[in-house]
């Protein structure tokens, strides 16, 4: 008594990682190279997907990035004390000179102005 069943193929991972390099050839046809191979060419394109999730899910690959802490900038001595805001409308310019400290009322002052 003979059975009619097939049995699954399997396939090494070494032939599957040359399978998908073949694919990811310039110009290569995924059903080209899965039929050189005698594989049904909706494996092959499964395994693409796998590998796809596989590479984004795993750690990220090492790009040509390299991450360099810096010094902290130097400050500069002379820092601005003041904020100067100029306005226009027409012919007349007026120039407002305000201290840093004091920004929330520059603020809440030019929104009063603007309404």
């Amino acid at each position: 008594m003979t059975s009619d069943k097939k049995t699954r193929r399997r396939y090494s991972e070494a032939q599957k990682a040359q399978v998908l390099a073949e694919c990811d050839e310039p110009g290569a046809s995924v059903a080209k190279v899965a039929m050189a191979y005698g594989i049904n060419a909706n494996i092959v394109h499964r395994w693409r997907l796998l590998s796809r999730d596989e590479a984004s899910a795993g750690p990220a690959k090492a790009s040509g990035f390299v991450a360099l802490s810096l010094p902290a900038p130097a400050v500069p001595n002379a820092v601005a004390a003041d904020v100067r805001v100029e306005l226009r409308r027409g012919p007349v310019v007026i120039t407002v000179t305000w201290p840093v400290s004091a920004a929330a009322e520059l603020a809440a002052w030019t929104r009063e102005l603007l309404r």
